[in-house]
């Protein structure tokens, strides 16, 4: 396969006919628990995944599986409500069709979201931090097989400064603080040990989870700009007595979903 893949071209065709066609502000993928980020948009139309051509379908509770569109701060947004993880697929790549959308339907700005635990003392649960790099302990990349040379993806700066930049400036107009780590992926679906949360903050990981890190590869590969949010849910296993769980996540995420619709309302209307 190559960037030319006939299965986003075929979905993004099935998109247009449907109204989804853009241009859009931002995308936006939403993580476990912030769901509610498409209640926050004006006058939303969406599409279960289930019907979008190879759009793969997430069985994760807390992810409701449909792609939004409307409008936040007055700017057309494109919102996944929810995302398939390598963990339920088998395969690192599980969400190459909706990442290509995003480049196939303008190439807006992508702004991954998802459930984190932290490792940083002064992060604890409900809070939120951008990431600035990442650690990839899983083992395995969404690249592997594209026969192309486009394979080898540059990943200084993929976490585009210019995208953090804004996001902080938006965090002081909406007076929410806003953190900052490195994130480390680990496959999942088992939560961490606390043995591998000491590894990985001796690798100077300052946040944990299971997602992102493939999306933010692929973003690269298709040419996007993105920027990375986490809303720590936990303290990660064995950090300060954390023992997460996944009703646990799915609770903090909930409640402080209102403060990632703040922040993005900020950011949106700083957009230029």
């Amino acid at each position: 396969m190559s960037t030319a893949d006939p299965r986003i071209a075929e979905a993004a065709a099935f998109l247009r006919e449907r109204g989804f066609g853009g241009p859009f502000a931002l995308a936006v993928v939403a993580g476990t628990g912030l769901g509610p980020l498409a209640e926050a948009l004006a006058s939303p139309r969406s599409l279960a995944y289930a019907e979008i051509p190879h759009c793969p379908v997430s069985g994760v509770t807390g992810h409701a599986g449909r792609l939004v569109a409307g409008t936040l701060a007055g700017r057309p947004v494109l919102l996944f409500q929810g995302r398939a993880h390598p963990y339920e697929h088998g395969e690192a790549d599980a969400m190459r069709v909706p990442v290509g959308l995003v480049a196939a339907l303008g190439a807006p700005p992508l702004l991954l979201t998802n459930a984190a635990g932290s490792l940083l003392p002064e992060a604890g649960p409900g809070s939120l931090a951008l990431v600035t790099d990442h650690l990839n302990l899983s083992g395995m990349n969404p690249l592997i097989g594209e026969p192309s040379d486009a394979r080898f993806v540059p990943m200084v700066n993929a976490y585009d400064p210019a995208l953090r930049a804004g996001l902080h400036r938006a965090a002081e107009a909406a007076g929410l603080r806003l953190h900052e780590g490195v994130y480390a992926w680990f496959s999942g679906p088992s939560f961490e040990t606390p043995a591998e949360i000491r590894m990985a903050g001796r690798l100077d990981a300052d946040l944990v989870g299971m997602s992102t890190v493939p999306e933010v590869i692929l973003a690269r590969f298709f040419a996007l700009r993105v920027a990375a949010l986490s809303l720590v849910t936990n303290y990660a296993a064995g950090f300060t007595g954390g023992a997460p769980s996944h009703a646990e996540t799915k609770r903090v995420a909930a409640t402080a979903a209102a403060d990632v619709v703040r922040l993005l309302t900020a950011w949106l209307e700083d957009f230029s």
